[in-house]
């Protein structure tokens, strides 16, 4: 994963480098020096990211099939 790629997909997210560090318990430090030219982005961040992604759009999903359930249970 390029440099480029990782923060794009930190912005789609909404999640800040500072962020990123405290969900993953990474100093700081480390993730801003991933930005430096010498530094890459470790290879598991892609997977981190993936994993991330799928977690919410899961936790949306369960959030709107339970307003769904509610409404049902309402009705009848």
């Amino acid at each position: 994963m390029t440099k480029k790629i990782f923060i794009a997909r930190l912005k789609r997210n909404h999640l800040s480098l500072d962020d990123f560090a405290k969900l993953t318990n990474i100093p700081a430090g480390t993730v801003y020096g991933w930005n430096r030219e010498n530094k890459t982005v470790p290879n598991w961040v892609e997977s981190w990211l993936d994993n991330y992604e799928k977690a919410k759009l899961y936790d949306l999903l369960k959030e709107k099939f339970f307003e769904i359930e509610n409404n049902k249970i309402k009705i009848k």
